[in-house]
């Protein structure tokens, strides 16, 4: 990867600040040219972001991403044996100099400086088997889900990573009309106007479940459609009709500015609308050939006023897809399976902040999180798919 200095002046995470005002231009201007040709957002990634880990840390995992009002980036990963091979944490047998697990919780800020790293089992709580899911209330408090096998609840903690509350019982079995607990939850996604968290349950039940933010106290819950959830074990065929319950996972929930939920049902390839009383709204299947994992996993919102995109995580597909919001039509696609930067191997989470830019995280043996820079709109037929890489930097 050819690398000049003007290059990685641009890729650099100060560049966010000094394109700030240009950014949120761009971010305003509507999605149609003046030529009618249909604008996308177009993104660069930032291969120093972010920066490296002290203490000799490695990531496992990374399952849950979510950003504050101060553009923090917090991820949690899984730090177990089990996410690593023997060599990977030998520092810990002794055998070798490096490395050791990262804590399950780091907390970035804007330029990717390391600035908390915390989690893991306690007084008082029950951390989950295997982490999933991340998101953070109006408080700054730090909401925690899990998909583990006695996975059925959810965490808060401060900031800080002190204790809060606990919610739902752990070790508790399928019951997706359940209103004491959940099961195997895959992501947190909270509305701060109405105080309410979503939570998508997920892995185990097949719903989103509704908890006030300030007691943790269940206030409503919905299955596809918006139907009574069900149990039962749903399978989806391609260019079949599409099944009346979640397939699941249920891997996301997530509130926009205007009053929708957006429902990632992951294993149907599919978005669902509802209003906050789960009444069904409209759906759309992104890569709708996608078997086995799905290729919705997780969505965010791009930053202007109307949240005119969304951009949605595919980790079967290895990709960024970009829809246009009110259609939900996918207008360019970023990323395909590799190790370099801005390629993708189990892309899980993905969220934006107040710059317009987005961050990801991978699974599997992907293990990491990436930066993509907003560098405003474009025609979408000149987005090049693959490597989200300057254009003076790629050769094909």
């Amino acid at each position: 990867m050819r690398m000049n200095k003007k290059t990685i002046a641009l890729l650099g995470a100060g560049t966010a600040m000094v394109f700030a005002g240009a950014f949120q231009e761009h971010l305003e201007n509507p999605a149609i040219a003046a030529n009618n040709e249909r604008m996308a957002p177009h993104f660069e990634v930032d291969p120093f972001w972010p920066q490296p880990l002290p203490n000799k840390w490695i990531l496992g995992a990374v399952i849950g991403i979510a950003v504050d009002e101060r553009d923090h980036i917090y991820i949690v990963h899984r730090d177990q044996d089990t996410n690593f091979a023997t060599q990977e944490i030998a520092l810990d047998s002794g055998s070798a100099d490096c490395c050791t697990a990262a804590p399950p919780l780091l907390e970035f800020d804007p330029a990717g400086n390391l600035v908390n790293a915390w989690g893991g089992p306690g007084e008082g709580f029950t951390w989950p088997e295997s982490n999933h899911g991340l998101e953070i209330d109006p408080s700054g408090n730090i909401w925690i889900g899990g998909n583990g096998g006695a996975d059925s609840h959810v965490l808060v903690f401060t900031r800080d990573g002190q204790f809060v509350r606990e919610i739902g019982i752990p070790g508790m079995d399928v019951d997706s009309n359940s209103t004491t607990h959940f099961n195997k939850v895959a992501e947190i996604a909270i509305d701060p106007i109405a105080s309410e968290a979503y939570i998508a349950d997920g892995y185990g039940n097949k719903r989103v479940a509704v908890l006030d933010v300030a007691t943790g106290a269940f206030k409503r819950y919905w299955g596809a459609y918006g139907n009574r959830p069900s149990d039962d074990r749903i399978t989806y065929t391609p260019n079949e009709p599409l099944p009346q319950q979640f397939v699941g996972p249920v891997h996301c929930a997530q509130p926009s500015n205007d009053g929708l939920i957006y429902v990632c049902d992951r294993g149907a390839d599919r978005i669902q609308v509802f209003r906050p009383d789960g009444t069904f709204v409209k759906e759309a299947q992104v890569a709708p050939m996608t078997l086995a994992s799905g290729s919705v996993w997780d969505i965010a919102f791009s930053k202007d006023a109307e949240q005119q995109f969304i951009y949605v995580a595919d980790g079967s597909n290895m990709k960024v897809h970009i829809l246009e919001r009110e259609s939900l039509e996918v207008l360019a696609v970023l990323g395909e399976g590799g190790r370099q930067p801005g390629l993708f191997y189990g892309t899980h989470s993905i969220a934006t902040d107040s710059q317009g830019n987005f961050f990801t995280t991978e699974t599997y043996e992907g293990k990491r999180v990436q930066k993509f820079v907003f560098r405003g709109l474009q025609p979408a037929t000149q987005i090049r798919s693959g490597a989200a890489w300057p254009e003076a930097e790629r050769n094909d």
